[in-house]
């Protein structure tokens, strides 16, 4: 469990980022910046940081639950939250402000802009997901729980499968289950995807009739306690002919070579070259559309990217997932995706669900 302990550290590391860019003060606005700094879990706050202090700004329906779940300075705004900042920002007397540049929207920009008008603003890409990349113990333990429940809900749900459900049937059925296990809820929207339509790699789930002889792709994670799990498994209701189940080896190969890439000190574009060599082998990687991972964490898809041009290199630490895939439009698609996390010495796959055919 986090503490305020963790809190005040990560906020520590920021300011000492900020130090070595000339940033006095700092603006967060994106609300899973906000929860990993301060740990307020509402849906309306904004944190500024300076090297002294730490001010949560929200509005009065969170005038109880603030300063329960922060060790930040909590002020209960009763203007829009970046005028309340703009107006502690001249208190503070505050000449430079830094803020994120990828996360702020035109017109919040616009706002600041003008409530702090003798503020020069410093726009800095990353600065907290970069903080965010490497995972504490206490975070992987999280994420870890959040795995292991996300694979229970679904082979609880597939329990209750049959063939002629529909997709929508089986993606409630999936989340129902992860509810009554225990999680926030759904960490995105279910994929549940039949037949050819296992070729759209974000297929959303139809009321369309699960038939036998064909592919059955899902993709699922659960969010619990605000972190987020992700997998995916690939499935045949009946038989499967030969074209398809090569598809499936393809890319079972292709995610065991990305997970014996995956260790630190190696740079994401490796693993997701290890991934694409297999791929080329079976005369499928032009079929491969998309990255190889992503970091997860308290979103969905966080820093690193496991793609081609990423030079990242890999931190022990991280908690990533591996999902090669091939999708042909004629046939249809394969994915399968782990949560891992990466060691000094390799990585660990933390999803516990097995990766061999099953036939539904």
């Amino acid at each position: 469990m986090e503490t305020h302990t963790s809190f005040f550290s990560r906020r520590q590391h920021l300011i000492s980022a900020l130090r070595g860019a000339r940033v006095p003060a700092f603006l967060v606005t994106a609300l899973p910046n906000v929860r990993y700094l301060s740990g307020f879990t509402g849906s309306n706050g904004a944190l500024l940081i300076t090297s002294e202090r730490a001010l949560l700004f929200t509005d009065p329906r969170y005038q109880t639950q603030a300063p329960q779940e922060s060790d930040c300075d909590v002020k209960i705004a009763k203007l829009p939250l970046i005028k309340e900042a703009a107006s502690w920002m001249k208190r503070l007397r505050l000449n430079l402000l830094g803020f994120e540049e990828k996360r702020i929207s035109f017109e919040e920009y616009t706002s600041l802009k003008e409530s702090a008008p003798g503020v020069r603003l410093k726009g800095l890409p990353d600065a907290i997901e970069r903080l965010r990349m490497v995972k504490s113990m206490e975070e992987i333990a999280t994420i870890r729980a959040a795995v292991r429940l996300n694979s229970i809900a679904l082979e609880q749900a597939l329990r209750h499968f049959r063939p002629s459900m529909t997709e929508i049937d089986l993606a409630a059925e999936i989340e129902y289950r992860m509810r009554r296990l225990g999680a926030d809820g759904p960490s995105f929207e279910t994929i549940v995807a039949s037949g050819k339509r296992t070729a759209l790699p974000h297929a959303r789930p139809t009321d369309h009739h699960i038939q036998a002889d064909q592919l059955l792709l899902i993709d699922v994670g659960a969010n619990v306690a605000g972190y987020a799990s992700d997998m995916t498994r690939t499935h045949a209701v009946g038989k499967l002919d030969s074209k398809r189940r090569r598809m499936y080896r393809a890319v079972l190969e292709s995610q065991l070579a990305a997970i014996e890439a995956t260790k630190e000190g190696v740079s994401c574009a490796s693993v997701d070259g290890a991934a694409r060599r297999v791929l080329r082998g079976f005369g499928m990687d032009n079929l491969f559309i998309h990255s190889t991972g992503h970091g997860l964490g308290l979103e969905i898809h966080e820093h690193p990217r496991i793609a081609r041009r990423e030079k990242t290199k890999l931190q022990a630490g991280m908690v990533i997932t591996l999902e090669p895939g091939v999708y042909d439009e004629a046939v249809g698609g394969v994915r399968i995706e782990d949560t891992v996390v990466v060691t000094q010495n390799g990585c660990e796959v933390l999803t516990p669900t097995g990766k061999e055919l099953i036939v539904l």
